[in-house]
């Protein structure tokens, strides 16, 4: 971890580009992991991660409904699958 007051000292001393996680808004750009950002999950949230969605809850519904609709065979239904050309079965 760089303090935010290093990140100053660094970009001073010399011509090169940082990039900062955690690190201030000193550096030249700035990395945020998606997973952080959108809220994919609530475990544990570093310092850093300032959340812009919270699309982990909407994702674990979506993943649910579909462990429901491939288990009470719903999903998938004849309109989500490809159907073989009329003859293809019979000359295989």
């Amino acid at each position: 971890m760089v303090a935010t007051g290093v990140v100053g000292m660094v970009v001073a001393i010399g011509d090169i580009i940082t990039i900062g996680i955690g690190a201030g808004d000193g550096c030249d750009g700035q990395v945020l992991v998606n997973q952080d950002m959108l809220g994919m999950f609530h475990d544990f949230t570093p310092k850093f991660v300032r959340r812009f969605a919270e699309v982990g809850d909407v994702m674990r519904e979506a993943y649910r409904a579909y462990d429901v609709a491939v288990k009470d065979g719903t999903f998938p239904a004849p309109e989500h699958c490809y159907r073989a050309p009329d003859g293809v079965l019979e000359n295989l």
